[in-house]
């Protein structure tokens, strides 16, 4: 009888609730901490970084207007559905990050909890960040948090699992949409964390992701036009700086990159820096 052949995984980019392969058909070679072939993974492109934009913005106008609780519902879903493959996500974080049985599973649940702790605050940040305002003359004066549009987040390059999550959540709780660009030498735990999205509920264009090259994508989202915000905390510092000014054509909200502890209590700035705010003034009735 023959030994039977392992059937390998062929990884592809994840847009607008597809699994394409790059447009340009490139893919590269992604090792483990010892240097050992684990996979190949997509090489994205400029077009399918601008494919991914459009991806997003076609599902801004669905994902902003659900309600709180759908939203916080569906994050809630992705939080299951990444219990039940929770053995995969251990095993492929432990590769990616040289990371001991014990430690990735602890870097795993983190990841899961988190999911849990943003679908918390979907119908809460408005009341953290929204008011109700005293001014001089017989009106009501409201002011109430809403999305910035899409957003372009550069995936933290060391935390492959957890600091993923911890960028991608809150920018999409509050009715963002994403392109993200996984780490740039472990891309594996963010391509199935795709799979995993795929069968959430989410819908298709809310999160996109990209892996390949951080400058080559990098650039073109962070200077196209319809792209209204960029997370640079999977940056370098000059690479920081070169995207900081390009994204400046057209105003974008830059999070510049900083040093976090992924393992630590996200707090709530992270939902914050992608939000805007619109005050309405409406009188009093007499």
């Amino acid at each position: 009888m023959s030994e039977r052949l392992s059937v390998f995984k062929t990884y592809k980019l994840f847009v607008g609730g597809k699994f394409p392969r790059s447009e340009s058909g490139r893919v590269y070679e992604v090792a483990d901490t010892e240097g050992n072939w684990l996979a190949n993974a997509p090489l994205a492109s400029r077009k399918d970084a601008r494919d991914a934009v459009v991806a997003a913005r076609k599902a801004f106008g669905g994902w902003s207007g659900a309600t709180a609780y759908n939203r916080g519902q569906i994050l809630y879903r992705t939080a299951e559905m990444l219990e039940g493959r929770r053995d995969q996500f251990i095993a492929e974080v432990a590769d990616a990050e040289g990371l001991s049985k014990a430690k990735a599973t602890a870097q795993v649940d983190a990841a899961i909890d988190r999911w849990v702790w943003y679908a918390g605050w979907s119908d809460k940040v408005a009341q953290v960040a929204g008011s109700a305002n005293p001014v001089a003359g017989p009106y009501f004066n409201l002011s109430t948090p809403e999305p910035t549009g899409v957003v372009a987040v550069l995936a933290p390059q060391e935390s492959s699992f957890l600091g993923l999550v911890s960028v991608i959540a809150p920018a999409i709780v509050t009715g963002n949409t994403v392109v993200v660009v996984a780490s740039e030498k472990s891309p594996l735990p963010a391509l199935s964390l795709a799979e995993v999205l795929a069968t959430s509920d989410l819908p298709g264009g809310v999160v996109n992701l990209l892996s390949g090259r951080t400058a080559e994508i990098a650039r073109p989202l962070a200077s196209h036009q319809d792209v209204n915000a960029i997370d640079l905390v999977g940056a370098d510092a000059e690479q920081a700086k070169e995207l900081e000014t390009a994204a400046a054509d057209n105003l974008k909200r830059v999070l510049r990159p900083s040093r976090t502890n992924w393992t630590a209590d996200p707090g709530t700035d992270r939902m914050l820096a992608f939000l805007e705010t619109k005050t309405v003034w409406h009188p009093i009735g007499v």
